[in-house]
């Protein structure tokens, strides 16, 4: 009951999808998972997946390859990244396209397209379709015993990702709701669910099938490593007692992030954070178990930062992600209270994180103004804006609204007038507002890109960062291998998703460059394990 070949820490998509190619390829596979719900942020998530020369696009005769992909990344991702990351995002796209296909073959998933464009689709290789898939619908049935030990969501899961897209649930919840009444009720009846519920229920039947074996509520403490420092298993604890499993051939660090812990949420995020929308269980467990083991931790400043409306999740205050801060009649302004950001910019939370050379942030504490007309975009807007008393201020004058959001009224009326001035002309000259093909996607036409402030009651609130998962840890090599300090291998441990120095950080190059990824380099360490630790 103690040895298995290989012993995953963590149970969302990079646990579950190494753990599954582990199996497949004939060895014996535990995970474990701390909390007493499996499924970890995954299972939170919209599961939207960024793949590219994905078998779906191939079939659907959508033209795209691996080397345009490359190009893509290399065109839009930050020098610094490209320094550091050009292998290993190599190694993604070569074996990104074999785990879609390797996970549509051996699970319960049936993967479909999802009509979202790249958000830089102007540069050299972007796409406007056929990158993004998502899976229908899955029952929590197909988990047996484990199907009431699903982690479920602040998101409306009884949709899937593309209906919520095709459907713009946000905006038009009612229409949505009538138009796919008789699905929504079938799923009801069946227990099923969309978006990261059927994700996960997908990946983790495959591995019960695959002879997967699950533990709950068992936490990894140390990592038990030879005379020469190979790492050899794994010491856990479950309901007080301690015990050591071996892994004979690896084990793969898959805990997820550390937006939780504060100290380390500190350390690398000083400043104002609004909320956290992932699970209370990541608190870093997988960087420190990696650093006692001599790992080298870097990407410590990186996160999945998006703008979340305020909502509860296991009984504490959490977030909704959702691209709330497009909204009409409205901007984002920074401390100063100038704008800084186009507010349809995907990679908005990369402008929010935004740091001087001693690492603190330069725009926070950000705001969103707007006037009362921005209020009445979304009735879901209002809805989680309850959940937080306070955080919608109101005021009759653009300069009251700067008082009671402590920003400099001059300041902020010059801003306002500026932008009036550029809906006029239905040109933002400053930050080219809907301009690209993502933001005038997400605006839904050139009709709701520029629309003016200027009908009080004005409101406003706060628009620091929230972060969906930390994406820094443990320091990788192309094949998921963790390494020390001086880049030499620490044998049989293998890092994947948010534990590891992710190569895709806080600048997002898709919709689904999270699970995408995360999910690839799950699969690449079991590759590893599979073709060259025996």
């Amino acid at each position: 009951m103690n040895e298995f070949d290989v012993v995953v820490i963590g149970s969302g998509s990079a646990a579950c999808a190494a753990g599954l190619r582990a199996a497949i390829g004939g060895l014996k596979v535990l995970v474990i998972e701390k909390s007493n719900r499996l499924g970890g942020t995954s299972a939170m998530s919209g599961a939207g997946i960024w793949i590219p020369a994905n078998h779906l696009a191939a079939a659907a005769g959508i033209a795209d390859s691996k080397q345009e992909a490359l190009a893509y990344l290399h065109a839009v991702q930050p020098p610094k990244q490209r320094e550091s990351d050009s292998g290993r995002w190599a190694a993604f796209v070569e074996a990104a396209p074999d785990m879609l296909q390797f996970l549509a073959t051996n699970t319960p998933l049936d993967f479909q397209l999802v009509a979202e464009p790249d958000p830089f689709t102007e540069a050299p290789g972007g796409k406007m379709f056929g990158r993004m898939v998502t899976p229908k619908a899955l029952s929590r049935r197909l988990l047996g015993r484990f199907a009431a030990k699903l982690r479920r969501s602040t998101l409306p899961h009884s949709f899937t990702y593309k209906e919520a897209v095709d459907l713009d649930i946000y905006h038009h919840p009612v229409r949505a709701g009538l138009k796919v009444w008789h699905k929504l009720l079938y799923r009801w009846m069946t227990n099923a669910g969309g978006q990261g519920t059927a994700l996960m229920v997908g990946l983790i039947k495959g591995c019960l099938d695959a002879g997967v074996e699950f533990r709950l509520e068992t936490r990894a403490v140390r990592l038990i490593q030879d005379a020469e420092s190979r790492v050899t298993g794994v010491e856990m604890e479950h309901k007080g007692e301690t015990r050591q499993i071996d892994a004979t051939r690896g084990v793969i660090i898959a805990s997820g992030g550390f937006e939780w812990n504060k100290e380390m949420l500190d350390r690398h995020f000083p400043g104002p954070i609004d909320r956290i929308g992932s699970p209370s269980s990541n608190e870093g467990d997988g960087q420190m178990l990696a650093r006692m083991a001599d790992a080298a931790l870097l990407s410590m400043d990186q996160a999945n930062i998006y703008p979340c409306l305020p909502a509860r999740y296991e009984r504490r205050p959490s977030g909704l992600p959702m691209t709330f801060q497009a909204e009409p009649h409205s901007i984002v302004v920074n401390r100063h209270a100038k704008r800084f950001v186009s507010e349809s910019d995907f990679n908005i939370g990369e402008a929010l994180d935004a740091r001087d050379d001693q690492g603190m942030p330069v725009n926070l504490p950000a705001f969103l103004v707007g006037d009362h007309r921005f209020l009445n975009a979304a009735l879901p807007f209002r809805w989680y804006a309850a959940y937080e008393k306070g955080w919608v201020r109101t005021a009759d004058t653009v300069g009251e609204l700067a008082g009671k959001l402590g920003l400099p009224p001059d300041a902020l009326e010059e801003t306002i007038t500026r932008w009036n001035a550029q809906c006029e002309t239905g040109r933002d000259t400053d930050f080219r507002r809907g301009e690209n093909s993502w933001e005038e996607y997400k605006a839904h036409g050139a009709a709701n890109r520029l629309k003016p402030i200027d009908k009080p009651p004005y409101v406003g609130m706060s628009l620091n960062r929230s972060i969906l998962g930390t994406k820094g840890g443990a320091r990788t090599n192309e094949r998921g291998q963790v390494l020390r300090e001086d880049g030499s291998v620490i044998a049989g441990l293998y890092a994947a998703g948010l534990a590891m120095a992710n190569p895709f950080g806080t600048r997002a190059v898709g919709a689904g460059t999270t699970l995408g990824p995360n999910m690839t380099w799950g699969y690449i360490a079991a590759e590893t394990i599979l073709r060259q630790n025996r």
